[in-house]
């Protein structure tokens, strides 16, 4: 019978250290605090644990030992894909992405599906605190990061009592491009909006569904549309609002199509996001309608597409926003008192709006 090969033991930090002659905190330093060692050493430690086959401190033992995982938890109640997908967010995973890189942390997404309860994810993710993006003050996920005794920023939504904030005034915001469309005289309008809560609904939202909705952001948007156009003498009851759950092109096109379908009669758009905007023109453009002369359509966020098509839109700076996030949650240490910071915005007036037609001129909808 074959004798068994003789398979060499790995090396291990105490071996290394008698090997060079030196500590065991010495080999350590090496690869967690480089600036302690001499150039030359270093060289000659990191040299010889390749030699002997050492692949370096194990990051489990390490973050058992040292109670520090070393990387910052991103809650994000989408899939995975939606980070990379929808502008916005991406904007704000690079401006997080900033702020742990300046820190020397790592950055851990901790995407969930928005349609189930699972929180698993939450309770297994190994990091020193979290980012929320943007939840429904009633995600179960959100209390479990809450019950966690890490520290926690909210980007957004929703407002929780002791937690740190960074977001902006969507009330003044949105008010301010309603003053732009009541100014040019528009009072016929229908909107489409993001989900308002966690149960799917692709239709109208009636204004018990907006006044009540878990998110926050979306109710204070439409609050604010409801109050100014309100005081110009419009009826917010008979406004016309649409709601998708998913937030893309093809839903922002299906939702102007169903919003016009119903309401032919409206002159202005007015779409709490730039993606659902974006949809919106595609569809006008599929109807023959002409933009803005026959239908001004309005976004909000201020992503590049936005602004490459001329969109009237609130632009909002969602990388800084990121960053903001990620710094305070980073100094939450040195805080006592939770914090928030409200970033600004701005009104750009783009291509897309347009006094509303009259009815003398020529209606070349479908």
């Amino acid at each position: 019978m074959a004798r068994p090969m003789h398979m060499r033991r790995p090396a291990t930090l105490a071996s290394l250290a008698a090997e060079l002659g030196v500590s065991r905190t010495t080999v350590s330093n090496a690869y967690n605090r480089p600036d302690q060692l001499s150039p030359e050493l270093r060289r000659r430690v990191l040299e010889t644990a390749r030699r002997l086959g050492y692949p370096g401190p194990d990051p489990v033992a390490r973050s058992l030992r040292t109670r520090k995982a070393g990387a910052v938890g991103l809650l994000l109640t989408e899939n995975l894909s939606y980070a990379f997908r929808d502008p916005a967010a991406l904007g704000f995973l690079e401006g997080l992405a900033l702020a742990c890189e300046g820190a020397g942390q790592g950055l851990h997404l901790v995407p969930v599906n928005p349609e189930r309860e699972d929180v698993t994810a939450v309770h297994s993710a190994g990091v020193d605190g979290f980012v929320v993006y943007s939840v429904p003050d009633d995600d179960p996920h959100l209390a479990a990061v809450l019950s966690r005794p890490v520290p926690t920023v909210v980007c957004d939504q929703p407002r929780v009592e002791g937690v740190d904030l960074v977001g902006i005034d969507d009330h003044a915001a949105i008010a301010q491009l309603a003053g732009r469309l009541i100014t040019l005289g528009h009072r016929n309008i229908g909107v489409l909006c993001m989900r308002l809560a966690r149960d799917r609904n692709d239709g109208f939202a009636s204004v018990q569904r907006q006044q009540t909705a878990h998110f926050h952001v979306q109710r204070a948007r439409l609050s604010a549309l409801a109050d100014s156009f309100e005081a110009a003498g419009v009826d917010w009851a008979k406004v016309p609002v649409v709601e998708r759950f998913d937030h893309s092109l093809p839903h922002g096109e299906s939702a102007a199509a169903q919003l016009l379908d119903g309401h032919p009669e409206v002159t202005a758009v007015i779409c709490t996001s730039d993606i659902l905007a974006l949809g919106a023109l595609a569809e006008a453009k599929r109807r023959g309608l002409r933009v803005p002369q026959d239908l001004t359509i309005t976004g909000f966020d201020g992503i590049v597409e936005a602004e490459r098509v001329g969109l009237t839109t609130i632009r909002q700076p969602v990388l800084e926003k990121g960053r903001a996030a990620g710094k305070l949650l980073l100094g939450a240490a040195e805080h006592s008192k939770p914090r928030h910071i409200t970033l600004d915005t701005e009104l750009v007036v783009g291509s897309t709006s347009a006094p509303p037609r009259t009815t003398e001129e020529r209606w070349f909808g479908p």
